[in-house]
């Protein structure tokens, strides 16, 4: 049986597979923190990734965006073949890693900042996904940036491919943050009960909300609401916060966090827009000591990867 991450090491986690990882964050009890980063830009201490930054704040999981599976790059890592990027971040983490995938629908993106521009390798085509998983990648998320015409009705045609050709091998994760470039779907129609349904009997194994406060219209009760019925559908959840809050102030996150814990999430998301590239390190230790203390806190921020 699956260790809870609370208690888990470096190599606990090399040795999950996907069930014991599912199980390892169910038994955690809303305790998981996971945190996005980008490569492509300059980290925030420079020589170091912001992968190792927010490990080293709290970090449990580990999300890639902008991660392109045809080009990788991770600015601050040392020297690696591309092909081994995401294993390099493993081994120099600890943590398990997740990557975003966009089922990105080109007559529906809109202009937006030039970082955001699609890549053919961050689409969620079946080549990216089984190249992903080649590479080490724990958990594919389905959703997408801003202003990339990411619809529901995508996510689930994705999810059912990728159930269909890839099985067990994979974490499937899917929902947005944000409308992601798709307006009727904004707001309280940005997921519902009913692609909560249709996501999970496409093959997601955890669904993601927007974390209530994030977006317009979303409150603890509507959250909370979807959370208890992915749960009866067999699946975990991540609340996330995927707006630029995560780059708020702490009195602000600490009441973001108590929200999210009140929903029954499993994962707490924060996510890369910090200054940019990841969440600010003072809110990472922040949520993490609200919605678990300071001992289990402090005891992933000093566990050796080592162990």
């Amino acid at each position: 049986m699956a260790k809870r991450i609370l208690d888990s090491y470096a190599s606990d986690f090399k040795g999950f597979t996907k069930k014991d990882l599912l199980e390892s964050v169910a038994k955690s009890e809303g305790r998981v923190l996971m945190c996005e980063t980008i490569g492509t830009i300059r980290p925030m201490l420079g020589d170091v990734t912001n992968a190792e930054f927010v490990s080293a704040m709290g970090a449990d999981f580990l999300l890639l965006n902008m991660f392109d599976v045809k080009n990788p790059e991770i600015q601050g890592l040392p020297k690696e073949a591309p092909y081994d990027t995401v294993r390099m971040v493993k081994r120099l983490t600890g943590r398990p890693v997740g990557i975003n995938l966009e089922p990105a629908e080109d007559d529906k993106m809109e202009e937006t900042d030039a970082l955001w521009r699609m890549s053919e390798g961050r689409r969620a085509t079946l080549e990216n996904a089984q190249r992903a998983c080649e590479m080490g990648v724990d958990l594919i998320l389905l959703t997408g940036n801003p202003g990339m015409g990411v619809s529901n009705e995508a996510i689930e045609r994705t999810l059912r491919l990728y159930r269909e050709n890839l099985g067990d091998k994979i974490i499937l994760a899917a929902g947005k943050m944000h409308a992601a470039g798709i307006l009727e779907e904004a707001a309280e129609q940005i997921i519902t009960k009913e692609d909560v349904r249709r996501f999970r009997e496409a093959g997601a194994d955890i669904l993601l909300f927007p974390a209530p406060g994030s977006v317009p219209g979303i409150t603890v009760s509507y959250v909370k609401e979807l959370v208890s019925y992915a749960h009866s559908l067999g699946a975990l959840t991540i609340t996330a916060i995927g707006t630029s809050q995560e780059g708020a102030d702490t009195a602000t996150i600490r009441q973001m966090a108590l929200m999210c814990k009140m929903t029954g999430t499993d994962i707490h998301h924060l996510g890369d827009a910090g200054y940019a590239g990841m969440a600010l390190p003072e809110n990472i230790q922040a949520y993490s000591v609200a919605v678990r203390g300071i001992r289990h806190t402090y005891h992933r921020m000093a566990a050796s990867i080592l162990r």
